[in-house]
């Protein structure tokens, strides 16, 4: 008895033996490791903020003609302008020793807008039917395309003839139109063609008022 009694514990070690070696043991749980995957944060465009530009004056700028007269002009400009208006006295001497047929006087049309130039001033008596008959100095006054040859955007104003070695004193009468300062050209041609000053430069002349 003590016999199988021993046996009988030798089996029930065994199998607590096997029943721990058996039994599976819980295998600790793996965490999944977080890989860092860097992520670019977008770059900021530069924003681009459109100022305003400022709108460009016109500048009542003209193109010389291409064709030129070699006869030299001395050219003296005397504006008078107030901030109603006023006169420009355009004074031209014929240095050459020929007659000028015609001294033609040429301004950019859309100067108009903001000074509006005359070879006189309109009065009821000059304009009424049957007033006196209007007598006048200047030879024409075109707004070009003209038919002799007055290129567009232009506005010419004629006098002459003018004798070798005289001088010839133009007033031109000015209104405002609008406020601020005022830069034009002015040409001094004979007919269409540019004379020329005494320093061997075009007798066109920048002109400005404030």
């Amino acid at each position: 008895m003590r016999r199988i009694a021993r046996l009988t514990g030798c089996l029930v070690a065994v199998v607590t033996l096997t029943g721990c070696v058996l039994a599976p043991s819980p295998s600790p749980a793996v965490s999944p490791s977080a890989s860092a995957t860097p992520v670019s944060s977008p770059s900021a465009a530069p924003s681009i903020t459109a100022a305003p530009t400022a709108t460009p004056e016109p500048s009542y700028s003209l193109a010389p003609p291409d064709a030129r007269d070699p006869r030299i002009v001395v050219v003296d400009v005397a504006p008078d302008v107030d901030a109603d208006g006023g006169e420009i006295v355009v004074t031209v001497t014929n240095t050459s020793d020929e007659r000028i047929d015609e001294i033609v006087l040429r301004w950019a049309t859309e100067l108009d807008e903001v000074l509006f130039l005359a070879p006189f001033e309109p009065s009821e008596e000059r304009i009424r039917e049957g007033g006196p008959p209007l007598v006048q100095e200047w030879t024409k006054w075109v707004i070009g395309p003209g038919e002799r040859g007055e290129p567009a955007g232009t506005t010419s104003l004629g006098y002459g003839p003018l004798l070798a070695g005289a001088t010839l004193e133009i007033p031109i009468l000015a209104e405002r139109r609008q406020p601020g300062p005022i830069a034009f050209d002015l040409q001094i041609l004979a007919d269409n063609d540019l004379l020329q000053r005494a320093d061997a430069e075009p007798a066109m002349l920048r002109v400005e008022l404030p």
